[in-house]
């Protein structure tokens, strides 16, 4: 993808996944995260020769900055340098600016030490700049000016400004990488990244994330090394813990009034969004419609009522953006004894675990919600399927010929 279709995607995806999570809580305290915020990574860390990758995760919300971090991760796995685990960019509703929530109030840090080398944003800025990256040379990283004239004006907007704000991080210049290099994992770049020596680049700093969207084919595997950490875990299996004894569908509806007019806009012969997850990254697998992206309530209860019939489940599980469709779901699954139930807390991280760990998943093709959960239940060999795909092959009527 080009550096210019990529700023489209970015100006597209920060609009219309605005909604994706419910957002922050203006009451929101920081300091529910001090308990979690200064974990230290199992394996001590020295300063790293090769150098650091640090990048701002300022594209759409959670699941898009999900796909992100996995590509991010694989960048910096190839050209040798310590990720930076940036925090999770989250936003405050009505409000300007955004919060920086540290990686590890989610997931486990040393997880990701099992694929490669990691320290927290944190951990980095309080004990390893002040050593390698003096303010003086701090500079930003990006493929293109982003304004003529300007480099490459990392904190020009929100979430840029605030994010390296948090970290009192300001550039002194600008380097352009492009149009020589990239950090696609199938690029052939003219140059290599080789060039930026360790002891003259300690940080290669980039303005957003080294990576695209959706998640590269060959790298979706990296989701074995984004783990839950035992806070999230714990809340998930007290939700399941909860629910009638047997086995559960957990399922994911995406129906924000956002979510409504980009499912309008949907080309049939091209992908949006994270559809590469259910059509194949070449569509090989099928065609993407209006219906896969924004499904009918009846294709959604009658598809719940087959996966419910199929696993002999006793529950169902509901994770939703707007409308959960709660009443109908439970009238239509009442003759079969099958209860419906929703997570009574504001927490979707809490949701993707639970989701993760039902016996049948069903997600939305087009959301990257579900292709965080698709993505763990596929390196866990478990199953999961999406609304209205494929398409149902319709029943032809038998017809006698005299």
């Amino acid at each position: 993808m080009s550096y210019a279709c990529q700023e489209i995607w970015l100006k597209l995806l920060v609009l219309m996944t605005i909604s994706l999570f419910p957002p922050v809580s203006s009451n929101t305290d920081l300091h529910d995260f001090t308990d979690i915020e200064d974990v230290r990574l199992s394996t001590p860390q020295q300063v790293d020769p090769n150098g650091y990758i640090a990048y701002c995760p300022c594209m759409g919300r959670f699941g898009n900055q999900a796909d992100q971090f996995l590509g991010a991760l694989a960048f910096a796995e190839r050209v040798n340098r310590t990720l930076i685990l940036p925090p999770w960019v989250e936003y405050i509703p009505y409000k300007a600016g955004s919060l920086q929530i540290p990686f590890s109030t989610y997931f486990d840090p040393n997880a990701v030490l099992k694929y490669h080398r990691v320290v927290t944003m944190e951990e980095f800025m309080n004990n390893m700049a002040p050593l390698i990256w003096p303010k003086h040379e701090r500079i930003s990283f990006c493929y293109a000016e982003r304004k003529i004239g300007k480099g490459c004006d990392a904190k020009e907007g929100n979430p840029f400004g605030p994010f390296w704000d948090s970290f009192e991080i300001d550039f002194v210049k600008s380097e352009i990488f492009g149009p020589d290099l990239h950090y696609l994992s199938h690029a052939n770049s003219k140059v290599s990244w080789a060039k930026y020596k360790g002891n003259d680049w300690p940080v290669l700093a980039f303005v957003g994330p080294p990576s695209v969207f959706p998640v590269e084919e060959e790298n979706t595997h990296l989701q074995e090394y984004l783990v839950w950490n035992n806070k999230i875990e714990s809340q998930a299996l007290e939700i399941i813990s909860n629910l009638p004894k047997g086995r559960f569908v957990g399922i994911h509806l995406r129906n924000g009034i956002d979510w409504v007019r980009a499912c309008e806009h949907i080309d049939e012969s091209r992908g949006l969004f994270s559809s590469p997850q259910c059509t194949g990254y070449r569509n090989e697998h099928g065609r993407l419609t209006p219906e896969v992206c924004l499904p009918s309530t009846h294709t959604i209860i009658h598809q719940v009522i087959q996966r419910v019939k199929l696993i002999n489940a006793t529950s169902v599980y509901v994770a939703s953006d707007h409308n959960h469709l709660y009443h109908e779901l439970s009238f239509a699954l009442g003759k079969y004894g099958t209860t419906v139930h929703r997570s009574s807390h504001d927490s979707p991280h809490v949701d993707l675990a639970v989701l993760g760990k039902s016996n049948l998943f069903i997600g939305n093709c087009v959301s990257s919600f579900s292709a965080f959960v698709k993505r763990e239940r596929d390196v866990k060999g478990l199953t999961s399927n999406f609304w209205a795909f494929p398409e149902p092959v319709k029943n032809l009527e038998d017809h006698n010929e005299l």
